[in-house]
């Protein structure tokens, strides 16, 4: 009798051993999302200001930019070389044609202003990037929205991905859900501070 009691008494030992000793469980994202502070969002084929960019795509950028602004743990950057996380953009098609023929500008949005995808030709050079575009196109592809996050080497090249997740709709405004996912994570991950208590001197 004693001998299995010294036997049960040395496994629940050995367990508590292991248990106290396990390895902690890796976070679904990587350290850099606790640590960033400044992200830089653009598409597949190139900066919201690109020529010839698929609007479908550039609204996608806008639309990410404002859900980072009202998530208030990032801030955007319009300097990529300036970005911890690069966030790049794709929305799902399976086959789009798209002819655009005409030079127009298209300013980055500032804070709380809505985007204008549509070219405004009083407004000077200085005032945005110029876009020329001409032509048809064909694009196809995942039918899923895609974003996909990466980090900058010390030549400013991209590395990664280091998060990637696509759904159907996932880009589309107001919800975004694509960011939201990745909020969940890295909050889950890296909660934030409690913000200050005001009774504490």
């Amino acid at each position: 009798m004693k001998a299995r009691r010294l036997a049960a008494l040395l496994v629940a030992c050995l367990l508590a051993f292991n248990i106290a000793h396990a390895k902690p469980k890796k976070p679904d994202v990587p350290a850099v999302f606790q640590t960033a502070k400044y992200v830089y969002v653009q598409a597949e084929d190139g900066d919201v200001l690109k020529p010839g960019l698929y609007p479908e795509d550039r609204q996608a950028i806008y639309d990410v930019e404002n859900k980072i602004r009202d998530w208030k743990r990032y801030a955007i950057t319009i300097n990529r070389d300036e970005a911890d996380l690069v966030f790049i953009v794709r929305k799902g098609r399976l086959a789009a044609a798209q002819g655009q023929v005409g030079i127009g500008n298209f300013p980055r949005p500032q804070p709380g202003q809505s985007p204008n995808p549509v070219p405004d030709p009083g407004r000077s050079p200085n005032q945005g990037g110029i876009s020329e575009r001409a032509g048809v196109g064909t694009e196809v592809g995942p039918s899923d929205d895609l974003l996909r996050i990466f980090i900058l080497t010390g030549d400013k090249k991209l590395a990664g991905p280091v998060w990637a997740h696509e759904l159907d709709g996932g880009l589309d405004a107001p919800m975004v859900r694509l960011v939201e996912q990745l909020k969940a994570a890295v909050e889950k991950a890296y909660p934030p501070p409690p913000p200050p208590d005001p009774n504490k001197p």
